[in-house]
Formats: structure tokens, sequence, C-alpha cells
């Protein structure tokens, strides 16, 4: 796109050209070469005002501009400097996790009903008291709940975590494992198998936790299935006085830098953080101001 854009830009092509027919096979290094910052702002400001691009959006069309040319030049040795090397991103806004309230997550436990309720109602208890990923959910087995109120969870690129289980969840699971399935053609080793017997999938785990929220009068609100693992987060973080190390190790976050969007704190909380102030309810003395003032007036004029 960026290639693209710099033969218009520079007019080597016909404006009227349609841009994902614009040529670019005769690129050479030299004209790599030549391209500077300047070039790569107009590309992103095109970006913004002629694509409508979000900040995020151009901030990876950065990242890959910068890539590229440093792939070129530091990898590669093909071009003889890198113009790209001070291309700054477009600042991006932090957006907060969207999360349900205590009451929210509370009314939500509260709905769940239907022929598979004690199986519904421990997957939902898992995400909002484990803080667990779909897939993570999908893949728990059997086995993988242990009698010492433990669960091992198998989470991206295959790591495994162990996983405390409160006494919500393993009261859930227990209640699930009562009423399970054992016989027939089952999946032996799964913990949640769907009405065939057949491991539970991500698709209806979604279904589960929609028709949950629909319940609820939650839908349309833009919660889903990762919401409620920013909820158990969020609610660990504020109610639990949780170490942010902690709640990473739980969540299974690589680094502490992804745990800390959980750190964000209510408009309530900093309301009342400042009305916690010991100088909040000291007020002015209006008679000693008065005072003051008589004083002085009365000095003015034994000045006189």
């Amino acid at each position: 796109m960026f290639l693209r854009f710099t033969y218009i830009y520079k007019g080597s092509v016909d404006k009227k050209t349609p841009f994902d027919q614009i040529d670019i096979s005769s690129v050479t290094l030299d004209y790599i070469s030549s391209l500077t910052l300047d070039d790569a702002y107009a590309f992103l400001g095109y970006c913004k005002n002629t694509l409508g691009n979000s900040a995020r959006s151009r901030a990876r069309r950065t990242v890959s501009i910068r890539r590229f040319f440093d792939f070129l030049y530091g990898k590669k040795k093909l071009i003889p400097a890198n113009p790209m090397d001070e291309l700054d991103s477009p600042k991006l806004e932090k957006n907060l996790p969207k999360f349900l309230t205590l009451d929210q997550s509370v009314t939500l436990l509260d709905c769940v009903d239907g022929k598979f309720k004690e199986r519904d109602y421990a997957i939902l208890v898992l995400f909002l008291n484990c803080g667990m990923r779909l897939s993570e959910l999908v893949g728990l087995d059997v086995n993988d709940i242990h009698s010492d109120d433990t669960m091992t969870v198998t989470g991206k690129g295959s790591k495994q975590r162990t996983v405390y289980l409160n006494a919500a969840s393993k009261n859930a699971v227990e209640a699930w494992l009562l009423v399970r399935p054992r016989d027939g053609n089952i999946d032996k080793n799964a913990l949640f198998i769907s009405a065939r017997g057949n491991r539970i999938s991500p698709k209806s785990v979604q279904h589960i936790v929609y028709s949950a929220l629909d319940k609820a009068g939650l839908s349309g609100k833009g919660f889903s299935v990762h919401k409620l693992r920013h909820t158990a987060a969020t609610l660990m973080y504020r109610y639990g006085n949780v170490d942010i190390l902690a709640l990473k190790e739980i969540l299974g976050h690589e680094n502490v830098g992804t745990t800390q969007i959980y750190t964000h704190i209510s408009n309530d909380q900093l309301r009342s953080a400042v009305d916690s102030n010991p100088l909040a309810k000291v007020t002015p003395d209006k008679n000693k101001n008065k005072n003051k003032n008589d004083d002085s007036d009365q000095n003015d004029h034994d000045d006189l």
C-alpha cells in the first residue's frame, strides 16, 4: 500500500488508476532509497483522511514500514540508510477493558437454567472466577481437576499453569461431575461435553454465554466470552487486593504489561480517594476572616 501510494504521490502513475491495480513490480532499491519521512507521513495522512483508518490501524502500518526498511538496511545492507528510523507511530488511546460489575455477574449466574444447567453454570463460574480463555476452558479434561482444589490449565503455546479453585468453582465443577454422563459413546476425557457426548466446542460455549447474557438482560451491551475473563481479572484486582504479579500468573500472561490493563480505577474510586483527603472537610472560618478585616480597617484608620 505504501509503495502504491508513493507512485501516486510522486506522480508516477495516472491518478485515475484504481489503487489496487497499480503495478509495483518495477520498484527498485534506488527508488526505495529515495523515499523520505515526508512520504511516509503523507501515506499515514492518506490512511487517516481518505481511508478512515483508526490510530491503531495506522500504528500497525507504521510498524510494517519501519520493519521493512529495517530489514533492507539493518539485515540485508541493500540500502545506504534507513529513512524510516525516526518514523513515529500515532498516539493510541488506552481503551479500558469492558467488564461486568459484581451485581451483573451475580445476576448472570442466577439466570442459568435448562437441561444442562449444572454444566452451563460451571462454565460461567470458571470464566468469572478463574479468568480462563475460551480455548482453555474447552480444552479442560476431567483429570485436570485435582483433589487439592487446583486445576491444570493449558494456555497459549501449550504452556500449562496451575489455577486454584475457590469454593464456588469447586462446588460448581463437582455438581457438574455428579450429573455428567459416563456411559455410552461420550468423550471420556473432556470435562465439558455436548449433548452428543463430544468435547464441547468453542461455538457452543459462546452460545451458552450469549443465552445467559440475554436472560440476564445484559445482551447488546458489548459483553462476550472474553469479557468474562476481563470481569474475573477486574473483580480479583478490585476486591481481592491481588498483587499484579499474582494476577499475571493466574491469567497466564507472558509479561506484566498485558496484565496492567486491569489496574484501571473506577470514577467512584477516584472520587472516594479525593473525598478521603483529611483536608476535604476543612472550610474557611468566615468570622475569623471578618475579624481580620476589621483589624485591618482599624490599623488603616490608625495610620491615618
